[in-house]
């Protein structure tokens, strides 16, 4: 793609030695739209999924019980081919320490809701008693329990981050949070580079013609056989016709 949205990111690790401080390793999280009467199935063997794209069509029984009394015995071609993605093979970013966030850590488990401790830290942190001021915004860093906590004026964020830890009053206790600075990062620089994955294989051309149960189950029953070039599967997704789907991929740590 020429552009690539704006998206929030979160890096997260421990820097052990100085020279690592500018590597960033990548951990892929690829989203593939499936559409209507397709699916993807992932074979345990890269050499079955490569054995099912060369056939390239494939006549899938379609003998599933009750469902079909009339059509025993019908068969519906599909067709079978590889799935490409694009993969970040390069990234440069441009770190700069935020001059009105900071970075709050170190939180208590209260047993309260998000919102109830939200509205006591920017209650806290806006009163200039306590080297605050007036909060522009608070968010919570999903995945993290750190809060991002940003001031309408330049200046209050350095003080804060200085002292290091700082005793808040919530719920009637004083808890010790970390005050770090808020780094943003924007990318400068992204190269992508097309790779195939090796054990998923695309089924297209999928007839609406059984429950969404039952074409998973005689789509994994046709290609787990030996007899039709198949072998063990690991995974099958399939969206019926007049529906869309969201596949993602992950490295494959296997």
């Amino acid at each position: 793609p020429s552009a690539l949205p704006e998206k929030k990111m979160m890096f997260k690790g421990l820097v052990a030695n100085k020279e690592d401080m500018n590597k960033l390793m990548l951990t892929p999280w690829i989203q593939y739209p499936l559409p209507g009467g397709s699916a993807l199935i992932t074979f345990e063997k890269a050499e079955v999924a490569q054995r099912i794209i060369e056939m390239k069509e494939h006549m899938v029984e379609l003998s599933c019980g009750e469902e079909l009394e009339e059509l025993d015995q019908c068969k519906m071609r599909v067709q079978a081919a590889p799935v490409e993605i694009l993969l970040p093979s390069a990234l440069e970013i441009r770190l700069t320490q935020s001059s009105r966030s900071i970075l709050v850590s170190d939180l208590p488990s209260l047993g309260i809701p998000e919102e109830t401790l939200l509205d006591k830290l920017e209650l806290f942190f806006s009163k200039t008693k306590n080297g605050g001021s007036e909060v522009e915004s608070r968010e919570f860093c999903v995945g993290s329990g750190q809060i991002v906590l940003t001031f309408t004026r330049d200046g209050v964020a350095g003080p804060l981050i200085e002292r290091g830890h700082i005793q808040v009053l919530i719920e009637r206790g004083k808890y010790k949070v970390k005050i770090s600075p808020c780094m943003i990062g924007n990318i400068i620089n992204v190269q992508l580079q097309p790779s195939r994955c090796s054990k998923t294989v695309l089924l297209s051309g999928i007839p609406d013609v059984l429950s969404e149960e039952s074409m998973r189950d005689t789509l994994e029953i046709h290609f787990q056989k030996a007899s039709h070039g198949g072998g063990e599967v690991d995974a099958l997704a399939y969206v019926p016709a007049g529906q869309t789907g969201l596949a993602v991929f992950v490295e494959d740590t296997g």
